[in-house]
């Protein structure tokens, strides 16, 4: 059985980012803005962003094409920005 892994990232009150391309099907996070930052996860294969209990939860397909919850990122410091 595979292990979940969910980071929670930030739980300081700095400002980041959080990039979700729906076509694609990537998620990247920032720092802080995507303009003047390092990139902390660089995700491939992510069919959602879900939000659950004050976090946005990154969903990532596993080997057998099952979303597993990977990254959690608080939303009261987490810019969140789709692009098509």
């Amino acid at each position: 059985m595979k292990k979940k892994c969910i980071f929670v990232l930030n739980k300081k009150k700095h400002m980041q980012t959080l990039l979700f391309n729906t076509t694609t099907k990537t998620v990247k996070t920032y720092e802080g803005n995507r303009e003047e930052s390092n990139i902390i996860f660089n995700l491939n294969n992510v069919p959602t962003v879900k939000i659950r209990d004050g976090f946005y939860e990154v969903m990532q397909k596993d080997y057998d094409d099952t979303p597993l919850p990977v990254l959690r990122l608080p939303i009261s410091n987490t810019n969140m920005i789709i692009e098509k």
